[in-house]
C-alpha cells in the first residue's frame, strides 16, 4: 500500500468510526502542518451526507454541523501553527520540517507572498491547496493581529470547506473522483486567488487615489 493510499483510508476509517470528533481531529492536524488533505476529509465528509450517514441525519443541520466542526478544527490548528511562527519558527522548520514534510523552501516561498501581499494573503492562501496551511508559520513570524488572522483564517476556511462538502455531496458514492482531479483543484484555485489579488489591489489603488484627491 501505497503512502497516500495509507493517509486514504486512515482518514475514511478514522471519520468512519468516530464521525465528528474524528472531522475535527483530522482538520486540526491538517492546520498544524501534519500531511492530512482536507480535501479527503470533508470531501469524504460530504459524501456521507449523501449516504445520511451523519447526526441528526436531515441534511441542513448535518451539513451545517460538518461545515462548523471542520472549520474550528483547522482554526485550532491554524492558531498553533501561528503561536509556532510567533515563538519560534525559523529554528522549529529547521530541526523539524523535513521530519513532517516541510522544507525551508516552501517557508521561503510563503514567506515572500505573506511580506509581498500581506495580511490579506491570509484569507487568499486558505483557498490554495498547500499554501493554506503554511501561511500560518508567516503570519505568526510577522506578529500579525491575531483578530485578524482568525477572522481572515475562518471566513477562508468556510468557503473551503463548503465547496469541498458540496462536492462530496454532489459526487456521491463517486466521492474519491477527487483524488483523481486534484491538481485540475489546486490549478482552479491558484487561478481564484490570483484573480482577488489583483481585485483587491485595483480597489486598494483607486482607494489611494481618492484619498491622494481628497486631500
Amino acid at each position: 500500500m501505497s503512502i497516500v493510499a495509507f493517509v486514504i483510508t486512515l482518514i475514511t476509517s478514522t471519520i468512519l468510526k468516530i464521525q465528528y470528533p474524528g472531522i475535527f481531529v483530522l482538520m486540526m492536524l491538517e492546520g498544524m502542518l501534519l500531511p492530512i488533505p482536507s480535501e479527503v476529509v470533508m470531501v469524504f465528509g460530504g459524501y456521507l451526507l449523501y449516504e445520511n450517514e451523519l447526526p441528526p441525519y436531515s441534511l441542513a443541520p448535518a451539513f451545517a454541523i460538518l461545515l462548523i466542526v471542520g472549520t474550528v478544527g483547522n482554526l485550532v490548528g491554524a492558531l498553533l501553527a501561528y503561536l509556532i511562527g510567533d515563538v519560534g519558527g525559523a529554528e522549529f522548520i529547521k530541526l523539524y520540517g523535513k521530519k513532517i514534510g516541510i522544507s525551508e523552501r516552501t517557508i521561503d516561498r510563503v514567506n515572500l507572498w505573506f511580506k509581498k501581499y500581506g495580511e490579506v494573503s491570509v484569507f487568499v492562501t486558505r483557498l490554495v491547496p498547500i499554501f493554506r496551511t503554511f501561511i500560518s508559520i508567516p503570519a505568526g513570524l510577522g506578529r500579525m493581529n491575531i483578530s485578524k488572522f482568525i477572522s481572515f483564517t475562518v471566513i477562508g476556511m468556510v468557503i473551503w470547506d463548503t465547496i469541498l462538502i458540496y462536492i462530496g455531496y454532489t459526487l456521491g458514492t463517486k466521492w474519491n473522483y477527487i483524488l483523481g482531479i486534484s491538481d485540475n483543484l489546486t490549478y482552479a484555485a491558484l487561478a481564484a486567488a490570483a484573480i482577488v489579488l489583483i481585485v483587491i489591489y485595483y480597489i486598494s489603488k483607486k482607494s489611494a487615489r481618492n484619498g491622494t484627491t481628497a486631500s
